[in-house]
C-alpha cells in the first residue's frame, strides 16, 4: 500500500471517528434534556401534591430537592456538553478539510493511471 493511501484511509477514520463523536454527544445533550424536563415534571407534581413550593420550607418534600439538585446536575451537564460539541464539531469540520485535501490528490492520481492503460482516452491536439 501506497503511503499516500494510508494517509488517506487515516484521514477517512479520523473523519469518520469525529462525525461519530459528535453524534454521541448530540444525543447525549438530548437526553438529558429529556431527564431534565421529566424531572421538572415530578418536581411540579410533588409540589402539587405536598402544596408546598417553596424550597425553604421545613416541610418541603425530599424528593423534590433531590429531584431537582439532580436537574440541576443535568443542566449544568448540557453546559458543559455544549462546549465539547462546539470543539468536537469544529475538529470534525478541520478533519473533513484535512480529508478534502488528500482526496482530490487521489482522484488526479487515478485518472492520470487510467489514461496511461487506455491510450484511446488521451487527448490530441
Amino acid at each position: 500500500m501506497k503511503p499516500r493511501d494510508t494517509a488517506l484511509r487515516l484521514k477517512r477514520f479520523e473523519a469518520s471517528e469525529k462525525t461519530r463523536k459528535v453524534a454521541s454527544i448530540e444525543t447525549m445533550i438530548f437526553d438529558f434534556e429529556q431527564m431534565a424536563a421529566d424531572l421538572a415534571r415530578q418536581i411540579a407534581a410533588e409540589e402539587e401534591r405536598t402544596g408546598v413550593r417553596d424550597p425553604a420550607h421545613f416541610a418541603y418534600s425530599t424528593f423534590a430537592k433531590a429531584a431537582a439538585l439532580r436537574r440541576a446536575n443535568l443542566l449544568t451537564s448540557v453546559t458543559d456538553l455544549r462546549v465539547k460539541l462546539d470543539a468536537a464539531r469544529q475538529e470534525h469540520e478541520d478533519a473533513l478539510t484535512e480529508l478534502r485535501k488528500l482526496e482530490p490528490v487521489e482522484i488526479r492520481d487515478s485518472d492520470r493511471q487510467l489514461r496511461k492503460s487506455d491510450p484511446s482516452s488521451a487527448v490530441v491536439g
